[in-house]
């Protein structure tokens, strides 16, 4: 066994299943685990220097790694308080420009682009002058249209005219929200893959399927999931999605098109209860064990 660490979960959630899973997996191999609340943390900036406190007092409780669970709400908020850890030289799982990166939609893409990996076509609607050229880029009628921020299925629409794309990208446009435009992948029938990366390693993936003519999979809006097992050359895909967004723990999304695998987002804090009753995977001791790897 390596030692014993004092690994520090950050979340508003320690009752959730994913951070319950986590700190088991941690207590079940020798080490300590406590919680810590993004929300109640602020930063002291001085001359003499800079610190987090936890409820308005210096944290004084030993770290040596923080693995950030931060809510889509707080993204803001939380990335700041790691960021200050992080300027602190205490190791994380994942960074502070990773989770910022993956948070973005369109920053994500861009990334993976830039690294040649494989994504559905894609265009970015300031609003709706930019529409029809939009459109016409991606090959659509059907298109998806997505929210640059947005997590478990919201703020994705399927919109098969002009006309209906028109009315989503005007609403937007008013409420100063600009957009993603993407092809729809017919083909995929409403299902996608899901699979976790740890470290360097596809250690879980399964095929969703989405809950009648509902053509986003989430699981948490009441679809459907099988185990599979990915080619090498899809695990590759999903390995180097991670390392271009420079995060070590994550799940990958991915749908099954006539051309290949297409990523359509990676999550930086992918919840581990429908993966881990899917594949019976240890998900959360993989996590631990990648752990001890980063501390040795």
């Amino acid at each position: 066994m390596s030692r014993r660490l004092e690994i520090v979960i950050m979340t508003q959630g320690p009752e959730l299943y994913s951070t319950t899973r986590l700190a088991a997996a941690a207590r079940r191999a020798g080490h300590g685990v406590s919680h810590l609340n993004p929300t109640r943390c602020t930063i002291d900036l001085s001359a003499e220097g800079a610190t987090v406190l936890y409820n308005g007092e210096r944290i004084v409780q030993p770290m040596d790694i923080i693995v950030p669970r931060i809510g889509a709400s707080i993204t803001r908020h939380g990335l700041t308080i790691l960021r200050q850890f992080q300027a602190a030289g205490i190791p994380v799982l994942n960074n502070s420009s990773g989770i910022g990166a993956s948070r973005d939609k369109l920053w994500a893409l861009q990334r993976f682009a830039s690294e040649e990996l494989p994504i559905p076509r894609t265009a970015y609607a300031r609003g709706a002058d930019d529409l029809h050229e939009c459109i016409g880029t991606v090959g659509g009628p059907p298109v998806v249209l997505k929210l640059l921020q947005g997590t478990q299925g919201i703020g994705v629409m399927r919109c098969d005219t002009v006309a209906s794309a028109e009315s989503v990208i005007d609403v937007l446009a008013r409420l100063h929200q600009p957009i993603i435009v993407q092809e729809y992948i017919e083909e995929a029938n409403g299902s996608d893959i899901r699979a976790i990366v740890v470290g360097e390693e596809v250690v879980a993936a399964m095929r969703r399927k989405g809950k009648d003519d509902d053509f986003r999979s989430n699981i948490h809006r009441g679809g459907t999931a099988e185990v599979i097992e990915l080619e090498d050359d899809v695990k590759r895909i999903c390995i180097d999605a991670c390392k271009a967004l420079d995060l070590r723990f994550a799940g990958v999304d991915l749908l099954e098109s006539k051309r290949g695998p297409l990523i359509i987002e990676v999550n930086s804090s992918p919840g581990l209860e429908g993966i881990e009753a899917t594949t019976g995977v240890d998900v959360a001791g993989a996590v631990i064990e990648d752990l001890e790897q980063l501390c040795s």
